[in-house]
């Protein structure tokens, strides 16, 4: 999600400059070079791109290569080989490649890679109760607190990091063919997707809660390949936009040993209604009208049961 955001300030910035050209240091094999100059592209296309990592005259085919080249030009970076794992931080996470994560037999080495938590052994051992509230769909607060969303999310940060929340380790189909390896910690991310997750539950009818689900897993691949400059994002962003007009209420949950538990949902708009779901019979629901609907609801399966019957006699 941050590439979009790097792209636009670079064009920004190029213009004002004058500049004819971008550069960038992403690597032949990755996703970013793809989301960088998809940006460039879309925004400024009269613009020459530049790909050092992709350049032969630059010859870098590994991050030793990088780092050993870096010192030659008197730029110290601030880790060694042993610890250079490819690391891109911002706002909502931090991902980790490389090194013991390249082959996905090897174990994390957790105590050497995480930044933003600890591991759920290494939690507290007492849960912490959490209450957030949405208004429209955006978090407004957290335990009585209002703040602006960035700071919702640094504060949910420090909460799932000491809680050891967020951490996934998967591989990934790369849109340029290969499968990666990462390990990402998004404590505060985490926390307020399944938070607001948790009221949608309550306030989306079924139709719109299975759609807004498969609408929400198009727009990540949308922007996992970079096309976050297209009609299309702006197409499923503005659907699922319109689906948050009553996502409105509190939340309450707890944070233990890398779980979020959940303590309790309330929305003025919840269409969780006691007197239909109670297991006792209320005037709003005749259990004999079920008897009807389950007849015409399964239907096609007892039709096809009695042509495969048929048949298997007439054999």
């Amino acid at each position: 999600m941050a590439r979009p955001v790097i792209a636009k300030r670079l064009v920004e910035i190029a213009k004002k400059e004058g500049a004819v050209a971008i550069c960038h240091g992403a690597t032949g094999k990755g996703n970013d070079q793809i989301r960088f100059e998809l940006g460039i592209k879309a925004l400024a296309p009269e613009l020459q791109i530049i790909a050092a990592w992709r350049d032969d005259k630059w010859t870098m085919d590994s991050r030793e290569s990088e780092i050993e080249y870096c010192k030659q030009h008197g730029i110290n970076l601030p880790f060694s080989h042993d610890n250079s794992y490819s690391r891109d931080r911002n706002l909502w996470h931090i991902s980790h490649e490389g090194l013991e994560l390249e082959d996905p037999a090897n174990e994390p080495n957790y105590d050497h890679l995480l930044v933003l938590g600890v591991s759920p052994e290494k939690a507290p051992d007492e849960g912490e109760y959490v209450t957030m509230t949405f208004e429209a769909g955006v978090p407004k607060s957290i335990n009585g607190k209002e703040m602006k969303v960035s700071d919702i999310i640094r504060e949910l940060n420090k909460l799932g990091g000491k809680h050891g929340v967020g951490i996934v380790d998967i591989v990934e189909n790369r849109v340029v063919g290969m499968k990666s390896r990462g390990v990402y910690e998004t404590p505060g991310g985490t926390i307020l997707y399944e938070a607001h997750q948790q009221l949608e539950e309550l306030i989306l009818d079924r139709d719109t809660y299975q759609l807004k689900k498969d609408m929400g897993n198009k727009l990540a691949q949308i922007v996992y390949e970079g096309k976050w400059f297209s009609p299309l994002r702006e197409a499923v962003q503005a659907f699922i936009e319109s689906t948050q007009k009553y996502v409105t209420g509190e939340v309450k949950f707890k944070l233990y040993k890398g779980n979020i538990i959940k303590a309790g949902t309330t929305s003025p708009y919840s269409l969780y209604n006691e007197d239909i779901a109670s297991f006792t019979t209320g005037d709003l629901y005749d259990h004999h009208d079920a008897s009807g609907f389950i007849n015409l609801f399964g239907l096609s399966t007892k039709v096809r049961a009695m042509k495969m019957a048929e048949v298997n006699k007439n054999k």
